[in-house]
């Protein structure tokens, strides 16, 4: 099962000790359900598989930022990766602790890089030379100082899907290897920025673990060299993009077999690891629970339409995802061939194409799995759809960490 913290029991399928059935009763459909427990798991399985090395975990927000998963995370002592103002805001709201933020991204604008000079955050991992002009002319004007890491681009292939593919040298995101030493050896020149680690992050959802392998290596030859002419080095920041398995059939690459290999390279080297996983640790602690509307039977194939859409959970129409879709109450039926799609009016507004589900009927439910990354956090209101609730279970209880939105919710803010 492509899920943490779900399973069945007499036939129904629980998340940790709730039955789905009963969240669907209460809450309505389409809900995302988190396992907290399941989320817990995995950041205290790097933690863990990491203590012999110096390091600092910063969830990368942008996979889910609900309030009460950052909460969850901080009271386990989880730093954050941010990518926006917004995101530091919504750390902030959450307890988490800005002395362990760490804010990447390409285009922070001005008033993002003041509001987080405000609240003292860890350190800008920058990724140009205008970006960098930028900072020091704020910080300057603010009469602060602040740590800077500069992201190379090692223009590595992630072999991955191509929009989360972020490595290469034709890619938007950070410095080539080159550019960055020159601007590392100007240091002085750059005060009040504290040049203080090397950044590197060169997609999401990668399977190969040679392809960490190299990307840390250029990451250590850089910041050894940097030692050897004077630059104070203390820190590599490795990103996240651990892959997760969607379909069953496939494995996880283990967090364990990942940081064993990081702990065996950074082993005495002096440098201190920072990683950003955000998908590893959430994707597979939730689903999207849904309700069947209408089976539909054309003369080639079967269609489930069902209350959640492409608005809800965009990744199978943006990247042809895979999505494994359980039953909340398992049949004994065989099955056939059927598209499980939405209501939106869009022929790409499907969860789930060509998949061997049972007979379904109108009212029931079912779990589209490996939800609790870029789930929520892409959702909109297109076709004037009010968004999903979201609900957290803690053993045997739940509560919805963000209520369904109505139709005032849809106008908020406009005017005639």
């Amino acid at each position: 099962m492509s899920t943490q913290g779900f399973s069945y029991s007499s036939r129904q399928l629980y998340c940790e000790k709730v039955a789905l059935q009963s969240i669907a009763e209460e809450v309505g459909t389409p809900t995302y359900i988190y396992s907290s427990q399941a989320i817990r798991d995995n950041y205290k399985a790097y933690d863990q598989a990491l203590a012999e090395i110096p390091h600092e975990i910063h969830y990368a927000v942008k996979a889910n930022s609900s309030l009460a998963i950052l909460a969850l995370l901080a009271r386990e002592g989880a730093g954050f990766d941010i990518v926006s103002g917004g995101e530091l805001f919504r750390v902030l709201r959450a307890g988490g602790d800005p002395s362990k933020v760490v804010y990447s991204g390409v285009g922070k604008t001005l008033d993002e890089m003041e509001y987080a000079l405000k609240n003292h955050i860890k350190v800008f991992q920058c990724e140009s030379l205008q970006e960098l002009e930028q900072l020091q002319l704020i910080t300057r004007s603010m009469g602060v100082s602040t740590r800077v890491a500069l992201r190379i681009n090692p223009n590595i292939d992630a072999k991955t899907h191509p929009y989360i593919a972020t490595g290469l040298s034709d890619h938007k995101f950070g410095i080539s290897l080159d550019s960055a030493e020159r601007i590392y050896l100007q240091a002085k020149q750059w005060a009040p920025l504290e040049f203080t680690g090397v950044s590197c992050h060169i997609g999401s959802q990668i399977f190969a673990m040679d392809v960490f392998e190299q990307a840390l290596k250029q990451c250590l030859e850089l910041s050894h060299r940097l030692l050897l002419q004077g630059v104070e080095i203390k820190s590599i920041n490795l990103g996240g993009g651990l892959g997760v398995a969607y379909d069953p059939a496939e494995d996880n690459l283990s967090i364990h077999n990942y940081c064993d290999m990081l702990c065996n390279s950074l082993q005495g080297s002096g440098f201190r690891l920072g990683l950003e996983p955000g998908r590893s640790i959430v994707a597979q602690a939730g689903v999207l629970l849904t309700k069947v509307l209408y089976r539909k039977d054309s003369d080639s194939k079967r269609f489930a339409v069902v209350d959640g859409a492409m608005n809800d959970l965009l990744r199978p129409a943006l990247y042809r995802a895979h999505h494994e879709i359980m039953q909340v109450k398992q049949t004994d039926d065989a099955g056939s061939t059927t598209d499980v799609v939405g209501p939106v009016c869009e022929s790409g507004d499907f969860l789930a194409t060509d998949r061997i589900l049972p007979a379904v009927k109108s009212g029931d439910l079912l779990a589209v799995a490996t939800a609790g990354a870029y789930g929520f956090v892409q959702s909109s209101n297109y076709n004037a759809r009010p968004r999903a609730a979201e609900v957290l279970v803690e053993n045997d209880q739940f509560r919805v960490i963000r209520k369904r939105e109505d139709q005032e919710d849809l106008v908020r803010g406009e005017s005639l």
